[in-house]
């Protein structure tokens, strides 16, 4: 059985990473299973592209600046990301997507896979299965939906665009979008429970099959180690009770929730037992011209860590890692953190309680509710058994997100579909 994994890009980004891991997983069950990207930054050999030449690399960029320049010429200046789909490439001759016995889409904008090109891979007769990493497939072209509904129709007076109304950019790539899936046959993943019930809701997919499997994660890579040592190597006082979060571009990124941890944190260093001086922010991942916000902590920026070891003992020195994100699918920190027995503390959004479960292995807090994430912070800060919440945390992943245990979820899939295919 070969399976052949397509992505935009090379392990950029969460849908990169997932799409990584799963062939990586695959591979070491004994699966014929490989990476073929639009795009490759990296020097990954276990990961192919399509565009090779210098022809092809060069209409590739055209296409991918191109999809992201209109875009965000069309939208509003607000931090929701919309594809408008209009630059891609067909690859339905491609001998590696050819010869595959199934294939399995990922995250395919930023100018791949138009509707039009996704609909020519039905005349393949293949399985083709698509993980959900985000939203955009069942909208009009938005990848985080918010507490927009437009999706259960047919979108339309898009609040993204600039010139809104009942047949704007989104209603007409609602439509395209149909057109496409009424030839493709495919079958829907969903990385959560929520993404799922998301999917269920739409117009344009929500009478379709969607199975729930997890994404998974190197849990020989990310894995616990001793707390007080991991501290030292980020020269971190080992008494200290110290906090992870991941980048925050700005006071104003909406999708990242930046301001309700900074207020979780105002109001967490006012109250009654909590000693500052114990306690010590860790920030990773930003950039260097990034405008950050003022801390009420000690916070020590550790920037962009390109090592998945060196990031597992990040997360391995925090007692806490602490994900104020709005709206998630099934965030790779929020696993890492996990696997590295590190508890979690997050707001009851997305996918994230499939992961976080409530005061066993971290604290899922109101939605935008910044008291009530501080009260998740003290619930831990106070524990006098932490290490209960940490054991729990690491056997939940090897439970549930595991390497072997994904991989025979997908090959299951698999071979299903394969069976179902006309003889």
């Amino acid at each position: 059985m070969k399976i052949i994994h397509l992505n935009t890009y090379d392990g950029n980004g969460g849908a990169g990473r997932a799409c990584l891991r799963l062939s990586d997983a695959l591979k070491a069950s004994g699966i014929d299973s490989k990476v073929l990207v639009y795009y490759k930054f990296g020097e990954n050999l276990k990961v192919d592209t399509f565009s090779k030449s210098p022809i092809q690399k060069a209409i590739a960029v055209y296409n991918i600046l191109s999809e992201r320049y209109y875009s965000k010429w069309l939208s509003k200046s607000v931090k929701t990301p919309f594809s408008l789909q209009w630059f891609g490439r067909s690859i339905k001759n491609h001998p590696e997507v050819k010869s595959a016995d199934v294939i399995h889409l990922h995250w395919v904008n930023h100018g791949f896979l138009t509707p039009k090109f996704l609909a020519e891979l039905d005349e393949l007769e293949k399985p083709i299965v698509w993980t959900f990493h985000d939203s955009n497939a069942f909208t009009g072209g938005c990848h985080v939906r918010y507490g927009c509904e437009n999706f259960h129709h047919q979108c339309g007076n898009c609040p993204i665009l600039k010139i809104s109304g009942d047949n704007d950019i989104s209603h007409k790539t609602w439509l395209r979008k149909q057109k496409a899936y009424t030839k493709l046959n495919f079958h829907i993943v969903a990385p959560s429970k929520w993404m799922a019930s998301s999917v269920k809701f739409s117009s344009l997919l929500g009478t379709r099959k969607a199975t729930v499997i997890p994404n998974t994660i190197e849990t020989n890579i990310f894995k616990p180690y001793v707390k007080s040592e991991a501290k030292k190597i980020l020269k971190i006082n080992p008494d200290k009770f110290v906090l992870m979060s991941g980048f925050m571009p700005s006071k104003n990124d909406k999708h990242k929730g930046t301001p309700y941890l900074i207020e979780a944190l105002e109001i967490l260093s006012k109250r009654k037992g909590i000693d500052k001086e114990k306690i010590e922010l860790v920030i990773f991942g930003n950039k260097e011209n990034a405008e950050m916000p003022e801390f009420p902590f000690k916070t020590t920026f550790l920037g962009t860590i390109n090592k998945d070891e060196h990031l597992a003992k990040c997360y391995s020195a925090a007692d806490a890692f602490i994900t104020p994100s709005l709206e998630d699918n099934l965030p790779n920190t929020v696993m890492e953190s996990l696997a590295c027995a590190t508890p979690v503390i997050a707001f009851t959004t997305g996918g994230i309680p499939d992961m976080v479960k409530h005061q066993k292995n971290g604290y899922l807090a109101e939605y935008q509710n910044a008291a009530d994430l501080a009260n998740g912070i003290e619930w831990l800060y106070h524990r006098p058994n932490k290490e209960e919440v940490q054991k729990a945390a690491r056997l939940g992943i090897l439970t549930d997100f595991s390497e072997e245990v994904i991989a025979a979820e997908h090959i299951h899939l698999y071979e299903t579909l394969i069976d179902l295919q006309p003889k």
